[in-house]
């Protein structure tokens, strides 16, 4: 059987491995730092959105970094993976955020609503965007991991 290029041996390029690395390096943090503030093991939010550092920032950046280091930093290969990085970050601190946000004011309205009527008592993920200090936050963790690997 034939396994993809990111399994294989060494499981993949030095950029694939930069992208996953700088993801689980920043999820790492995330779950640490929410043991040590709840003081329970809860591992759903190893692989939840949100949070600090940014994941998503962390991946492309580590991604858009070790494409930088191999192919030069004035390549179009490297322009592509810091244009895909920006939009990724963008995205992260303002549709996301925003997404949120809505989430956690609907919520607030269901509870309400539901002290005097019966609903669902389904809660909205509020968790699903960054503020621009957890995504700068990412960006250096992927920048780190990528100029590592």
């Amino acid at each position: 059987m034939m396994l993809p290029l990111a399994f294989q041996s060494d499981w993949g390029n030095g950029a694939v491995k930069a992208a996953l690395l700088a993801w689980l390096v920043a999820q790492f943090i995330k779950f640490t730092t929410e043991v040590v503030k709840s003081k329970r093991f809860d591992f759903t939010y190893f692989v939840s959105t949100g949070g600090m550092p940014s994941a998503h920032s962390a991946s492309v950046c580590g991604l858009a970094t070790k494409i930088g280091l191999d192919n030069g930093f004035h390549s179009a290969i490297f322009a592509l993976a810091m244009w895909f990085a920006m939009i990724v970050m963008f995205d992260a601190q303002s549709v996301r955020r925003a997404a949120g946000e809505q989430a956690a004011i609907l919520n607030q309205i269901v509870e309400e609503v539901m002290s005097k009527h019966h609903v669902s008592q389904t809660k909205l993920k509020e968790l699903l965007g960054h503020t621009r200090v957890e995504v700068f936050a990412g960006m250096t963790v992927g920048i780190v991991v990528g100029c590592l690997v």
